[in-house]
């Protein structure tokens, strides 16, 4: 049955299901029939492919699909800006033909192609309004776009170097995030510890840092996002760890009641086709977070990715920032080790803690965050050269430097 507030959920040009909200604003959903028979698959570990409907009261799609938006004071300028109710479901209507992972929301299919050159007296304006384009644009050419998370950004197509605004729908390949009104310096951190996280290793989405001092922005890769030969973007489906948990954006840090590092990893464990070398790659990324001066690293900044091949693998880190370099931010950790929050108190006895709490050998752990120590001993002093040693950097090394020592003493 129709309902008057039904709108579609695709993946490219195939409906995937229906969602509603209830008259106290829940959203419900419903896999769509021909979804069911071809065999489609499920949205979310967390709502599995049924017949029958995942009704409002439960809360279950709600919590997916609100996991999908922008949080805190993004949010609150979209609603402010483009004049639309603050509720989760209004949103989505607004903002969900771009969605992290393959999913669109609306009447239609999300376009294909659609895409209008970005040039450098646009670009320059974008950058020095951190990238907020909404209220400049004419209705019919804004993008809709719901990019989950806190900082300013914007989505972009690159091809040939030169840079394209999507227009509706049209996918796009890379991200543009900007500098923060509130936290100097979040950019150049951000690019600098997750080149810090590749020299050591971890397999991370790709970053560019450009622009000139006063007015940087970060050029981020896609990794939900595949170029065919004839040129076409694909989107391919990702879920969250909050999302694959059925768990409230709300709740993404473990002291809020969130997931904790073991139950992270124990869905690594459920849900990869290849659960060891994911299972050790969530080790190192938990201790080059508590080393490197990422406190956080929640379950938000974590997620499973879908192949085209029908595997699903822990998808490359993003968002790693030494967040214990800037002032005035939350320093402990937003998923404990071994019940411990406080980076700088974190030893031996607490990474023991935490393999026990995983069921895993507490010298594989330990192995783990040395070799990550290693690595970082090895390869900070090269990244910042990479990065000229500029000075706003001298707190990221202090921070990492630190936490060296202490692990070494421990």
């Amino acid at each position: 049955m129709k309902r008057r507030d039904d709108i579609a959920v695709w993946h490219e040009d195939q409906q995937v299901g229906t969602l509603w909200r209830s008259p106290s604003g829940t959203i419900g959903f419903r896999y769509h029939p021909s979804w069911i028979q071809n065999r489609g698959f499920a949205l979310s570990r967390s709502m599995p492919v049924t017949r029958l409907e995942y009704d409002p009261a439960g809360g279950t799609a709600h919590r997916f699909f609100a996991n999908l938006l922008p949080e805190g004071a993004v949010r609150e300028r979209i609603v402010r800006d483009l004049k639309v109710q603050n509720t989760d479901y209004d949103l989505l209507c607004a903002l969900g033909g771009e969605c992290a992972g393959a999913l669109s929301v609306g009447e239609e299919p999300a376009a294909t192609s659609g895409y209008r050159p970005l040039d450098t007296e646009e670009l320059e304006r974008i950058i020095a309004h951190r990238g907020y384009v909404y209220t400049s644009l004419a209705e019919r050419d804004r993008p809709r776009l719901s990019l989950a998370g806190a900082q300013d950004k914007i989505p972009v197509y690159i091809k040939d170097g030169t840079m394209y605004l999507s227009e509706g729908d049209a996918p796009s390949s890379h991200i543009l995030k900007f500098e923060s009104a509130d936290f100097r310096n979040v950019i150049l951190y951000e690019a600098f510890t997750m080149r810090l996280a590749r020299a050591v290793g971890l397999p991370v989405a790709r970053v560019e840092l450009k622009g000139s001092a006063r007015n940087r922005y970060l050029v981020v890769a896609r990794y939900d996002r595949h170029v065919d030969r004839d040129g076409c973007i694909r989107r391919i489906h990702q879920e969250d760890f909050c999302q694959a948990l059925g768990v409230d954006a709300d709740a993404k840090y473990e002291e809020h009641g969130g997931p904790s590092f073991p139950d992270c990893l124990r869905l690594v464990q459920d849900m990869s086709t290849e659960p060891t070398t994911d299972v050790l790659l969530l080790l190192k990324w938990q201790a080059f977070n508590v080393l490197a001066g990422n406190s956080d690293g929640h379950a938000k900044n974590l997620s499973m990715l879908y192949g085209r091949d029908g595997s699903v693998r822990l998808a490359p880190f993003y968002d790693l920032v030494c967040t214990r370099a800037i002032a005035r931010i939350d320093h402990r950790l937003a998923l404990f080790v071994g019940g411990e929050r406080d980076p700088g108190q974190v030893s031996r006895q607490h990474w023991e803690a935490l393999a026990e709490a995983c069921d895993l050998r507490p010298k594989l752990v330990m192995d783990m965050a040395t070799g990550i120590a290693d690595g970082l001993e090895a390869r900070l002093d090269d990244v910042l050269d990479q990065f000229e040693r500029l000075p706003a950097l001298q707190r990221v090394s202090k921070v990492v430097r630190t936490q060296l020592r202490r692990f070494s003493r421990s």
